[in-house]
């Protein structure tokens, strides 16, 4: 696909907001009629800018609104020991982010539980799964600001 212009950046953002819009109400959002929106959108996603489209669900009413971060360091950093960390963290729903990251912890995870027992079960899990050396838990006082969306600023430059 060429470059994004603005009308594709206008259709992205809108998604962002709500995918569930009717074809019309969009292009209508976005400044086009209907069927030059629908071919963009088709575009877009055959492109693999819109990877699927989601419903976003209340975490609290759903029992899973406690937010915990767990920072892992270790001592292994080979490609098996991460592959092997990968799955067991791949099969545990609570975990819904998953990070390598540079600097003092080597890898991040961010879980979705209903309250610390939860967590210890959770816990429990994944260290019957993989040996863990340095574990570390943080748990989520307050919900500043939380977004599934991208920022789109970046896509129109060169």
């Amino acid at each position: 696909m060429a470059k994004l212009d603005a009308f594709d950046l206008r259709i992205l953002a809108r998604l962002q907001e709500d995918a569930s819009l009717p074809l019309a109400e969009l292009a209508e959002a976005v400044g086009l009629s209907s069927s030059p929106c629908w071919r963009r959108v088709q575009k877009l996603e055959e492109g693999g800018y819109i990877k699927r489209r989601v419903a976003l669900l209340d975490r609290d009413k759903l029992k899973a609104g406690v937010t915990v971060f767990i920072a892992v360091k270790t001592a292994r950093h080979s490609m098996e020991w991460l592959e092997r960390f990968h799955q067991a963290v791949h099969d545990l729903p609570e975990i819904v982010d998953f990070y390598r990251m540079s600097g003092e912890i080597d890898y991040l995870l961010k879980a979705y539980v209903a309250d610390i027992a939860a967590y210890d079960a959770l816990y429990k899990k994944l260290i019957s799964r993989i040996d863990l050396s340095d574990v570390t838990s943080m748990f989520a006082m307050e919900e500043l600001k939380s977004t599934s969306a991208i920022p789109l600023g970046f896509a129109g430059e060169g």
